[in-house]
């Protein structure tokens, strides 16, 4: 947040810094009192600064509405570490940075013996632009390496006790109700658990969501917390998990782990025959899992109705539940909304190397779809309750498209072959109508990109202006507080609420600090997971270079059209000189790239092209595509003239 503060002639503004890889910067200012929303800062300026660092600055006009950052002064270092590679001058050491994080090379103490161009972690200076060698990395971590210093993530946690003891005094005892997980066959940080009981006289189920009470072993303010506040969120980078809390609360202590007494937060909802979450009640509880599942064995279960290698009370808690997640989507198909996420890109690797060994889609099962379906409904029921008694929480928002944004929708949807017909104004059930329109469709991963860029990232805030993408009035998140930290918040007013605490106001300015803090550690996240696969997929394809693929342009952009390969759900880029023999622009609607001299040429949105795998560039995870070369014809031999 920036604050302005004066000495009564000059004002100056606090922000983060922005390094852009061509070499200048910008102070961001995300808050109330500045008079513009960034500054520029020169190169030389830039110099003593990474990206994330807090400073305070003069401003200067430089234009209309632009203004450059002038008396910079460090407030407080984003980062710990810096990571580069090993570079001589003059026989001085200095570490070739990520011209992402810093602008310039910066003096290296401590790498005498570390052969140049070696790829090196350096402890940073608290105020000068120094840094000690901290280690080496190994040529099979440098891609990893480099995208946690790039966005500054933390790798290290503080010492801290072993985890108490379990407290069940105040807590119901649910540990003789029949309670599974269901999770990746990987996961090791189980947060959730569900329980459903027999339908009662009028065909209502209830089914219990036991979340783990991470603050009964992470109290607030300690330094475990602390940590937990800075990191944000569980940070998922292929073949790399980053967590929230350390391995021996996430994955042991905290996780729900089968046949073990574990603390949790439990609500409890009784769904009626139509879908309707006609109760709520939340409390304290002690559950033990029963079993431990995962996403294919219950979609196997599910598929084909029974599996007598479960036990009896599990297979009655899948019915139910199955019974449930139905009247769940029928519910909320009459409310409209969006998935959007059906399929995503799956990297494996090599567990030695870590050279990436496959790239392919992964599509959600319906066992995915179950467990989405139970989390999305304690969420929305928590939320109800939650702005009933009163309490403050960070919910979960996102805001309806403008109609601008609609017409552009629209336009690129005819072009498709498609007609959204809503009007300048497009509803939750109006969404749901377009989407059944593309479901299922080879045009269906255009439309997901068009809807992503349509519909934005949902974000957390302390007023509930609704969720527009699940067509929720009131949303939060509650179900995973192991992994992030939005969740853990709500569950301790929750907690202080059954505690007999009350008269808390909703608009308390440090749960709104904390929102946009949230938010930001969030993007963070986000980002370096989408650069990790990127950087890992290029990787895959640099062995593949020349080989030819199908795919379908999925984006139309000034310098050529993106790609989406078939199979693989990644993108690359076709240039625009290496589309066609004359000359292309982007048309007016900005949906299709047409000829300039020869209107016969058009790639527009939905096209699927035949293309070569031209290049790769690893650094910025960046594919190039081209269209494959046209066959070579042999030469036939000319026959000598007889004499």
């Amino acid at each position: 947040m920036s604050s302005a503060t004066s000495d009564g002639t000059n004002p100056r503004y606090e922000g983060k810094i922005v390094v852009h890889h061509d070499g200048y910067g910008f102070v961001d200012f995300t808050g109330p009192g500045a008079p513009v929303s960034s500054a520029f800062i020169a190169p030389p300026d830039l110099n003593p600064l990474v990206s994330g660092d807090r400073v305070t600055v003069a401003l200067e006009p430089s234009g209309k509405d632009r203004f450059q950052a002038r008396d910079i002064a460090l407030v407080e270092r984003f980062r710990r570490e810096l990571f580069g590679r090993v570079v001589r001058r003059r026989k001085r050491a200095f570490l070739e940075v990520d011209r992402h994080v810093a602008n310039t090379d910066w003096p290296l103490d401590g790498a005498d013996d570390v052969a140049t161009g070696a790829w090196v972690i350096g402890r940073m200076a608290a105020d000068a632009p120094r840094v000690t060698l901290a280690r080496e990395v190994p040529e099979p971590e440098v891609s990893l390496a480099r995208i946690i210093a790039r966005y500054g993530l933390r790798t290290e946690y503080p010492k801290v006790r072993s985890p108490r003891k379990l407290n069940r005094k105040d807590r119901r005892d649910l540990r003789d109700i029949a309670t599974v997980t269901i999770d990746g066959p990987t996961s090791r940080d189980l947060d959730d658990a569900l329980s459903a009981l027999p339908p009662d006289a009028d065909g209502a189920i209830r089914v219990l969501v036991s979340i783990a009470d991470v603050d009964a072993l992470v109290p607030e303010g300690s330094p475990l917390d602390l940590e937990a506040r800075a990191r944000g969120t569980t940070v998922y980078l292929a073949g790399h998990t980053m967590p929230m809390l350390p391995p021996r609360y996430s994955e042991d202590a905290l996780s729900l782990l089968p046949g073990v007494d574990r603390p949790a937060l439990t609500a409890e909802l009784r769904i009626d025959p139509e879908g309707t979450v006609r109760a709520v009640d939340l409390y304290a509880s002690v559950i033990c899992a029963n079993r431990r599942l995962d996403y294919e064995s219950v979609s196997r279960w599910l598929e084909s109705a029974d599996d007598e290698a479960l036990p009896p009370d599990v297979r009655s808690c899948l019915r139910g539940l199955r019974a449930v997640s139905a009247r769940l989507e029928m519910a909320r198909a009459t409310r409209g909304g969006v998935r959007l996420l059906n399929e995503e890109t799956a990297i494996a690797l090599d567990h030695e190397t870590q050279e990436p060994t496959d790239v392919a889609m992964r599509t959600q099962g319906p066992a995915n779809l179950l467990v989405e379906r139970l989390m999305v409904a304690a969420n929305e029921a928590v939320a109800r309750w939650m702005r009933e008694r009163g309490l403050p929480a960070l919910y979960r928002v996102h805001e309806p498209p403008s109609p601008d944004r609609v017409a552009t929708l629209a336009t690129a949807a005819r072009e498709l072959g498609f007609e959204v017909g809503t009007g300048p104004e497009l509803t939750p059930l109006g969404l749901a109508a377009l989407e059944r329109q593309f479901t299922g469709t080879p045009y269906e991963p255009v439309f997901q990109q068009l809807l992503r860029r349509l519909l934005g990232p949902a974000r957390y805030a302390t007023e509930p202006t609704g969720h527009f993408g699940l067509a929720a009035p009131l949303y939060l998140h509650f179900t995973s507080p192991i992994r992030r930290y939005a969740d853990l918040v709500v569950h301790r007013v929750i907690k202080g609420y059954l505690r007999g605490e009350r008269g808390r106001p909703v608009s308390e300015p440090a749960m709104s600090e904390l929102a946009d803090a949230v938010n930001q550690r969030a993007l963070r996240a986000r980002k370096a997971e989408t650069d990790r696969e990127r950087v890992l997929a290029a990787r895959w394809f640099a062995a593949r270079i020349g080989e030819t693929w199908e795919g379908r342009v999925i984006a139309v952009k000034p310098f050529g059209l993106v790609l989406q390969l078939d199979g693989t759900g990644v993108a690359g880029t076709v240039p625009l000189e290496a589309l066609a023999e004359g000359a292309v622009r982007v048309n007016a609607t900005r949906d299709a790239l047409v000829g300039i001299d020869d209107p016969e040429i058009r790639y527009g949105l939905g096209h699927r092209l035949t293309v070569e795998i031209a290049d790769v560039d690893e650094l910025l995870g960046r594919i190039d595509l081209r269209p494959p070369a046209p066959p070579k014809r042999g030469r036939r031999r000319r026959r000598p003239r007889g004499r």
